[in-house]
């Protein structure tokens, strides 16, 4: 018993000095650290976040593989907790990044981490795990995993923390404090309103989710709705509202991928929200000139997706996203977006930046998904939760900070003698005309 307690001090006493050499002056004000035997660092004072280390060979569970990975996955696994603002961490995480990047310092820390007991092994086990696909990269009958990996977990678990129609994108709030219902209906319209929809138009949904646009659409602004997905779950709560709706008549959602769409110039107006990262840099030709194949001459494509910066270098190795989020997503810069859109015969007529709305988003889901972790327990396992938790606290903090960015682009497809169709200007998407406005609101 002496021996164990000797051990254990002398662990806190490595952690101590390794937290004291790796963390500033300004990370102490954000963070505290308790320890396994109920001390802390800097010290007792009430923080934004604490991060609580389950046993002595914590640290070395979190730094020792030295990606972003393996601190993940110590977190999903229970070597540490957090408490408090998750995403006042990242800040935090920046900084320990850039200590790690000086050579002598991460040599040093390395030293004293394989000082610390090594983690026990047998207890990284979780209902998720690792994603873990098969076949060529972004086959649609891989992509469909990569779906399925993700949004097949369990409606319920998503109903938890998403919006009363379930919508997993970007927001769009008008005040900083607007509830996530009204943010996530106002976006649904205002997508609508880009897109000039009209009775009796024909809309197809590419990855429709569960099908809270093509039911507003539908409803609010009688058009002929049909929505796509690569999840069946997904599907089938869809059409189940739909029915509910009783829009049975003009409305639809089936499992299919955009490519097996097999319908020229059936569409008035296309639009892709969330979906787009999951389509990959190579295959982005593919995507718009399916895109403007499926489109009517005159039709209008809203594509609304994240992107990262054109000037950050591509990751080193896996992220924690690729492995337990989003398996083979891809973020493009913008330009690159563009670029492709204009090559598969598209001009290009609006992009507006969401950046901030999507921060505010995600931090809405953060603390409905807090508030019911005992009740996501009952469809997931802890480690699956954790998931959830850290990698939308991380993407709020990637959205704040600018790494991050949300676009929606409207492109055309002009007809033969290249009219567009589109009004002089945008002033219809904020004063709509009475024959714009959604049933509900007149």
């Amino acid at each position: 018993m002496r021996l164990t307690s000797t051990r254990s001090d002398t662990a806190a006493k490595i952690t101590r000095k390794l937290l004291d050499e790796l963390l500033s002056e300004s990370a102490a004000q954000t963070l505290a650290v308790r320890l396994w035997d109920g001390s802390y660092w800097p010290d007792d004072t009430p923080k934004p976040a604490t991060i609580v280390l389950k046993h002595p060979g914590a640290l070395r569970a979190m730094l020792w593989p030295g990606t972003e990975v393996g601190l993940g996955e110590a977190y999903l696994y229970d070597d540490f907790d957090i408490e408090g603002d998750i995403e006042s961490l990242f800040v935090v995480a920046d900084t320990l990044s850039q200590s790690l990047g000086d050579w002598t310092k991460k040599a040093r820390a390395a030293r004293d981490l394989l000082r610390l007991p090594s983690p026990k092994d047998g207890h990284r086990s979780g209902q998720r795990g690792p994603a873990r696909l098969r076949g060529k990269r972004h086959s649609i009958e891989r992509d469909r995993q990569a779906v399925t990996y993700h949004y097949d977990v369990s409606n319920e678990f998503y109903a938890l923390w998403l919006d009363r129609r379930m919508v997993y994108s970007c927001a769009y709030f008008r005040t900083p404090d607007e509830d996530i219902d009204t943010a996530q209906e106002r976006k649904l319209d205002y997508i609508c309103r880009k897109l000039r929809l009209r009775p009796g138009q024909r809309l197809l949904d590419i990855g429709c989710g569960w099908g809270g646009l093509v039911i507003h659409a539908a409803q609010h602004y009688g058009v002929d709705a049909t929505g796509i997905t690569l999840s069946q779950p997904q599907a089938e709560l869809a059409n189940k509202r739909i029915a509910e709706a009783g829009l049975s008549d003009r409305c639809r959602v089936l499992v299919k991928d955009y490519r097996e769409i097999d319908e020229p110039e059936a569409y008035d107006a296309l639009v892709s929200v969330g979906m787009f990262e999951h389509v990959g840099e190579s295959l982005l030709p593919t995507y718009f000139a399916q895109a403007h194949r499926l489109l009517k001459p005159g039709g209008v494509f809203l594509n609304h997706g994240i992107a990262n910066r054109l000037t950050d270098p591509p990751p080193k190795g896996p992220t924690f996203s690729d492995t337990y989020v989003f398996p083979d997503g891809e973020l493009v810069a913008i330009s690159t977006t563009l670029r492709a859109a204009e090559e598969s015969g598209f001009e290009v007529r609006d992009v507006e930046s969401l950046r901030e709305h999507y921060a505010m988003t995600l931090r809405h889901w953060v603390r409905r998904l807090e508030a019911h972790h005992d009740e996501a327990l009952q469809f997931v396992d802890e480690p699956t939760y954790r998931v959830w938790r850290l990698f939308m606290s991380g993407s709020a903090h990637g959205f704040a900070v600018g790494r991050l960015n949300l676009y929606q682009t409207l492109l055309v497809k002009p007809d033969a003698a290249g009219r567009s169709g589109l009004p002089l200007t945008r002033e219809d998407w904020y004063h709509p005309p009475e024959g714009l406005l959604p049933a509900d609101s007149k």
